[in-house]
C-alpha cells in the first residue's frame, strides 16, 4: 500500500495540521466583507475547479505513486472540486439513517475501501511580503492524504472541518502539483453516522493563503453589552505566530465611522462602544472589526450580544427568546454536499420569508463563511460538532427491545476512553473555527451518540474555553445508571419529538434547565400537523425556549427528466444499495429544488410575529399580541384587513399607522378596526401583517402572516349553500323499478341506479350526461402519508385498505318531493369483523338532487379511521373545481393555519400536491360546498355541516402502491372524495402519536351532504 494506515489508527487523527483557529481570510489591504469576496484578496489562491481524478473500489488498487510531480495523469478522468464523486458517476449512492454502512468493528473499516485520487497543477509565485504558504481544505469526506510536488504534506480527517497545513517548504516558483488521496471510510466514519446520503470526496473549497512570517495567528472576540445594554464591551484575545507584533485595531459602524480603536502588542485588549447597537436575529446589526499588523489586514464582522440563563429561561440581550428553528443539512439534488453562495442564500432567504429565526447545523459544522450570512441576515445558530455514532444503538443484541438495547449504546464509543481524543478533537475544531460568530449562541456536542466520559471531557473543555455561550447535548439521556455521569456542563434540557404531555411533565417535576426540542414536528411528506400545538406550549412556559423542526429540505438525488417530462428524484434503495432507509431522507419543509412544501407555509403562519387573541365585534377592536422579542409593532409591521362573505371579498383596508398600538415585545394591546359586517352570510375577518421596512431578506410590504376569525351575522350560514340545499318544487313524476339487486329511479331529467348490495348509487345520469364512471363507494381509506408510517400497519391489519360495503336491508318510500331510500349496511373486510355499521338514508329529489344522511356506528375494537366519506368517480372531462372553504393550499384538521376561508377555483390536476413519495394530499378542510365541472356538466356537493373534499387525477390505490411521483398514472376519471372528516396528519413518522382530538375515532357520528347535478 502506498500510504500508512492512519485511517484505522485512533492515535492518529491528523498529521502535520496546524492548530485550530478561527476562520478568517487575510489580505494586504482593507476590504470590507473579505470573507464573502475572498477571491478578491491578494493573499488567497483558490484551488477549487477542475482536477484530474481516478476512482478505485479499494485502496489496495492504488499501487502507483500518483502523487509524484512527474506522474502521467493523462489517463485520469476530470472532476469538479468541490463535489462528491458519487454525483459524477463513481461508486454508488447510499442513504442510511441509523445503521452504519460498514461492519461495526471500530476502528477498522473494510479492506475494499473505495477511494479517489485527485491531482491538479497550479501556479505559485513567492511574495516577499507574504512568504509563508498555508493550504486549507474546508471539507473532505472521510479522510485524506495530501502531497505537493511529491512531498508528503499531511493527513487529516473530520469531514466537515477545516484542515490547514504549512506547505511553504513544499512549493516551488512557478508550476506546482498537488495530489490528494481521499478514502470513503476511516475510523472517523464511526463518528459520522449522520442521517443523510453518504457521499465522498473533496466537497468544500481548497485554497492557499500566503502570509507574513509573523503576525496574528488567531483571535477570539468576546463582545457583549453592559448590564444596562447601553455600552458595548469587546474583549479581544490575540494569538501570534511566534512572537508578538504591533496590532492596530479599529471598529467601524455601518456608516463607516470608526467607533473604537486601539493599538497593542499584548495578548488581550478591551474596547468599549458607547450607544451600542446590539445584534439579535430580529436586529442583526454588525460592526466591522479591522486588525492590522505589518504586511497584513484581517477584516471581520462583529456583533455585540449576550446570552444567558436565569431561573431556567434563556435570555438574549436581556429579553427571553424563543427559537423558531429548523435543522438544516448541506443537501442539493445535483451537487450533494457541495453548496455555493447562491444555494445557501436561497435557503436562508426562504427561511426569513417563512419566519424561521434559528438554525441547528445538523449534524456537523457548516461551511465556515456560511456563518457570516447567518450573522448578517439574523439567525440564532446551534452549531453542532461533526459527531454521531447512532449506528451503535442498532448493533445485534439478544433482546429486540429498543429501550433495553439503548442502555448499552454508549459502551463501544461514547463511554470508551479510546475515543476521548477523537471526540474532543471534533468539538474543539467546531468551537475554535466559529468562536467569533455572534449568530452562534449554542455549542452542540453532536447528535445521537449516547453519553459517557468522552462527552464529559468535551463539555468540560467547551465550558472552560467559552462560558459566553450555552451548551447542548440531547444524547446525554440515553445511558444506563445516569448517576455515574456529570451533567453540570450541559445548559439545556433537550429532547427529540416529545409529546406535549412529556413537556408538561418535565416542567412539573423539574424545569431547572430551559427545555429545547432539538428536533420536533417531523416534516415528512404531507406534514407536519402539530406545529400550532407546540407553539402554544412554547408560549405557555417561559422555560420552553423553542425547537428546531426536522428538517429543512428533502434529500434526494436528481436523475433528470423521465420520458413523460417529470423530474426523477431518487432516494434510499433506488441504487440497489444495502443497507438503506428508503425515503426517510425525504423529510423536509421544502422539496429538493427548494419549492416550499405546504408544511413550510404552515410553519410560517404558526410563527407569525403578531397574533389575534380575541375580537370585540361590536366595538370593532381586536386584541393582539406582539410575539417578537426585540421589535415593537409600529417600527416593524403594518396591518391590513379584509372582510369576506360567503367566500367573496367584501371589504378591505389598511389600519392607519396612528391607530397601531406601539406594542413592545411580548405586549398585548387593542387594535381599532373600521370594517362593516354584512347582514347575512358566513363572514370572516382577516388581519394581514406586512413588513414595514425593506431588509436584505424581506421587501417592504412582504406578508409575514395573518389571522382569521369568523364575524357573526343575523344568519351565520353560507347563502349559496342555502340555494344548493333548496329543493325546486315540481310534480313527483319519478318512476321506480326494483329488482333483487338494483333500484332504478327514473325521471324525465335523470336516471339513477341504486345498488341494494352496497347501499349507494352505481349509476347517475342527468339529462343524458353520465356523472359516474364507476359505482359510488363508501370510503375510509387514504393513501398513507409518510407520517402515517406507524399507524398504517394497524390500518392494514384492520383491513381498512380492503374494505367493502355489505347491505342488509333496503326500503323505498315515495314522497311528495322525491324518493327516500333507507339501507342498513356495514363496512367489512376479509378476515375481520364489522368495522362500521351505517344507516344510510338517501333522498332523491324531483330536481335530481341527491341527499345522503349517513348515521355511523364504529366498532370500538378497531383503530381510528383514516377518513369517512363518499368516493365518486366522475368523467375525466369534469376537471375544474370551485369550492368555498379553506384554501388555497391543502388543509387538514391539524394542518390548516396556512389556509383561509374563501371562494377558490382550480383545475383538478393543480389540486394535487406532488410529494416525491406519493401519498394522501390535496384535501380541503371546513368546506361549505364544492363544484366539479366540465364543459357540459357539473356536480355540486353542499352541506350545512362543513366537510372536507379531495379532487384528484389519481386514485388512492395508485397513490398507495407507487413509490415515486414520476411513476404515477392518471385515472381515466376524476376522483372526488367527500369526507365527513379525515384524521389529521401529525408527525408520527418520528414524533408522538396523532393527538386524540385529530383522530376520527368517535363511537358514532352523522354525515349529511347533498349532491346537485347541473348542466
Amino acid at each position: 500500500m502506498i500510504i500508512p494506515k492512519y485511517y484505522e489508527d485512533l492515535q492518529v487523527l491528523h498529521r502535520n495540521t496546524l492548530p485550530n483557529r478561527a476562520y478568517y481570510i487575510p489580505s494586504s489591504f482593507l476590504k470590507d466583507q473579505i470573507w464573502e469576496k475572498r477571491e478578491e484578496s491578494d493573499r488567497f489562491l483558490l484551488l477549487s475547479g477542475t482536477w484530474k481524478f481516478r476512482y478505485a473500489d479499494s485502496i489496495y488498487a492504488f499501487e502507483e505513486e500518483f502523487y509524484q510531480k512527474d506522474f502521467d495523469t493523462e489517463s485520469f478522468d476530470e472532476i469538479r472540486v468541490p463535489g462528491n464523486w458519487q454525483n459524477y458517476g463513481y461508486d454508488g449512492h447510499q442513504y442510511v439513517n441509523v445503521t452504519y454502512p460498514i461492519p461495526v468493528d471500530p476502528p477498522y473499516v473494510p479492506h475494499e475501501n473505495p477511494c479517489g485520487a485527485y491531482v491538479r497543477t497550479f501556479s505559485y509565485h513567492k511574495n516577499p511580503r507574504a512568504p509563508k504558504a498555508y493550504l486549507n481544505f474546508e471539507g473532505v469526506d472521510s479522510c485524506f492524504y495530501v502531497w505537493i510536488n511529491g512531498t508528503f504534506v499531511g493527513y487529516s480527517q473530520v469531514s466537515h472541518s477545516t484542515s490547514e497545513f504549512d506547505v511553504t517548504d513544499c512549493l516551488v516558483e512557478g508550476e506546482n502539483v498537488i495530489a490528494v488521496l481521499v478514502l470513503k471510510w476511516c475510523d472517523g466514519t464511526y463518528l459520522e453516522d449522520q442521517d443523510k446520503f453518504r457521499m465522498s470526496g473533496i466537497f468544500r473549497d481548497v485554497y492557499l493563503l500566503t502570509r507574513p512570517e509573523e503576525g496574528i495567528f488567531d483571535y477570539f472576540v468576546k463582545a457583549h453589552p453592559s448590564k444596562d445594554l447601553s455600552t458595548g464591551i469587546i474583549n479581544l484575545e490575540l494569538t501570534y505566530w511566534k512572537k508578538r507584533v504591533p496590532v492596530k485595531i479599529n471598529i467601524f459602524d455601518q456608516q463607516g465611522i470608526c467607533v473604537a480603536e486601539a493599538s497593542t502588542e499584548e495578548s488581550t485588549v478591551t474596547l468599549t462602544l458607547e450607544e451600542v447597537k446590539l445584534w439579535s436575529a430580529e436586529t442583526p446589526y454588525l460592526y466591522t472589526l479591522v486588525l492590522e499588523s505589518e504586511g497584513e489586514v484581517i477584516v471581520d464582522s462583529l456583533g455585540i450580544r449576550e446570552i444567558h440563563i436565569q431561573k431556567g429561561v434563556v435570555y438574549v440581550n436581556g429579553s427571553p427568546v424563543k427559537f423558531h428553528g429548523v435543522n438544516r443539512h448541506d443537501s442539493d439534488p445535483v451537487t450533494g454536499f457541495a453548496i455555493n453562495k447562491q444555494q445557501i442564500m436561497k435557503d436562508l432567504l426562504l427561511m426569513k420569508q417563512h419566519n424561521v429565526n434559528a438554525i441547528r447545523t445538523s449534524h456537523y459544522p457548516n461551511t465556515p463563511w456560511f456563518y457570516h450570512l447567518y450573522d448578517r441576515l439574523g439567525f440564532y445558530v446551534m452549531d453542532e460538532a461533526d459527531n454521531e455514532s447512532h449506528g451503535i444503538s442498532s448493533i445485534y443484541h439478544s433482546s429486540t427491545d429498543w429501550e433495553e438495547c439503548v442502555q448499552y449504546w454508549n459502551q463501544m464509543i461514547a463511554d470508551n476512553p479510546d475515543f476521548t481524543e477523537a471526540t474532543l478533537d471534533r468539538t474543539m475544531r467546531c468551537v475554535h473555527r466559529d468562536k467569533n460568530r455572534p449568530s452562534v449562541i449554542i455549542w452542540s456536542m453532536g447528535n445521537e451518540c449516547s453519553y459517557g466520559c468522552t462527552f464529559e471531557e468535551a463539555l468540560r473543555w467547551t465550558k472552560a474555553f467559552d462560558p459566553t455561550r450555552l451548551t447542548h447535548f440531547e444524547s446525554a439521556r440515553y445511558v444506563s445508571e445516569k448517576s455515574r455521569y456529570e451533567y453540570d456542563n450541559i445548559d439545556l434540557y433537550s429532547r427529540m419529538y416529545p409529546s406535549l404531555e412529556e413537556i408538561q411533565d418535565y416542567f412539573q417535576k423539574d424545569g431547572s434547565k430551559p427545555f429545547v426540542m432539538c428536533e420536533y414536528s417531523h416534516a415528512m411528506g404531507n406534514g407536519p400537523g402539530d406545529l400550532e400545538e407546540y407553539f402554544i406550549a412554547m408560549e405557555e412556559r417561559e422555560g420552553f425556549c423553542g425547537g428546531f423542526v426536522w428538517e429543512w429540505c428533502d434529500h434526494a438525488i436528481y436523475l433528470g427528466k423521465t420520458e413523460t417530462g417529470k423530474d426523477h428524484y431518487a432516494y434510499g434503495g433506488d441504487f440497489g444499495e444495502y443497507p438503506h432507509d428508503g425515503n426517510f431522507c425525504v423529510d423536509g419543509l421544502v422539496y429538493p429544488d427548494r419549492k416550499p412544501h405546504t408544511g413550510l407555509l404552515e410553519f410560517k403562519n404558526v410563527h407569525r410575529p403578531l397574533r389575534l387573541i380575541s375580537l370585540d365585534q361590536k366595538n370593532k377592536r381586536a386584541l393582539i399580541k406582539n410575539h417578537m422579542n426585540f421589535l415593537s409593532l409600529t417600527e416593524s409591521i403594518t396591518v391590513r384587513y379584509e372582510v369576506s362573505c360567503d367566500g367573496i371579498l367584501n371589504q378591505e383596508g389598511v389600519v392607519p399607522e396612528e391607530d397601531l398600538p406601539d406594542l413592545l415585545p411580548g405586549q398585548e394591546g387593542s387594535l381599532p378596526l373600521s370594517y362593516q359586517v354584512p347582514d347575512r352570510g358566513k363572514c370572516f375577518l382577516k388581519l394581514i401583517y406586512e413588513q414595514k421596512r425593506e431588509t436584505e431578506a424581506l421587501p417592504k410590504g412582504f406578508v409575514l402572516g395573518f389571522d382569521e376569525c369568523q364575524l357573526h351575522t343575523m344568519e351565520d350560514k353560507n347563502q349559496k349553500v342555502k340555494e344548493y340545499l333548496l329543493v325546486k318544487e315540481g310534480p313527483n313524476s319519478i318512476q321506480l323499478k326494483e329488482g333483487d339487486r338494483y333500484l332504478t329511479i327514473e325521471h324525465d331529467r335523470f336516471y339513477y341506479r341504486y345498488d341494494k348490495f352496497t347501499g349507494s348509487f352505481s349509476e347517475m345520469n342527468y339529462k343524458n350526461k353520465m356523472l359516474l364512471e364507476k359505482p359510488m363507494e363508501f370510503n375510509i381509506w387514504r393513501a398513507p402519508t409518510d407520517n402515517d408510517r406507524n399507524i398504517k400497519q394497524e390500518w392494514m391489519r384492520a383491513q381498512y385498505d380492503r374494505v367493502m360495503a355489505r347491505a342488509y336491508d333496503t326500503t323505498v318510500l315515495k314522497q311528495e318531493d322525491g324518493v327516500k331510500i333507507t339501507t342498513t349496511l356495514s363496512l367489512i373486510a376479509v378476515q375481520v369483523q364489522r368495522i362500521l355499521t351505517v344507516r344510510a338514508e338517501w333522498k332523491v329529489f324531483v330536481d335530481g338532487g341527491v341527499e345522503a344522511n349517513l348515521m355511523v356506528e364504529r366498532t370500538s375494537d378497531f383503530p381510528f379511521l383514516p377518513r369517512f366519506g363518499l368516493r365518486l368517480f366522475l368523467p375525466k372531462e369534469m376537471d375544474q373545481v370551485t369550492y368555498c372553504g379553506m384554501g388555497p393550499k391543502e388543509s387538514y384538521p391539524d394542518k390548516r393555519r396556512a389556509g383561509f376561508h374563501g371562494l377558490f377555483e382550480s383545475s383538478v390536476k393543480a389540486l394535487h400536491e406532488d410529494y416525491i413519495r406519493p401519498q394522501e394530499n390535496g384535501s380541503h378542510w371546513d368546506c361549505d360546498y364544492v363544484t366539479v365541472k366540465g364543459k357540459d356538466r357539473s356536480l355540486t356537493a353542499a352541506s350545512n355541516q362543513t366537510f372536507s373534499f379531495n379532487a384528484s387525477v389519481y386514485s388512492q390505490e395508485e397513490l398507495t402502491k407507487k413509490r415515486h411521483n414520476f411513476e404515477l398514472e392518471e385515472c381515466p376519471y376524476t376522483v372526488l372524495c367527500l369526507d365527513y372528516m379525515q384524521s389529521g396528519v401529525g408527525s408520527n413518522s418520528c414524533g408522538p402519536q396523532l393527538r386524540e382530538e385529530y383522530r376520527l375515532d368517535a363511537q358514532s357520528f352523522r354525515f349529511t351532504i347533498k349532491l346537485n347535478p347541473q348542466l
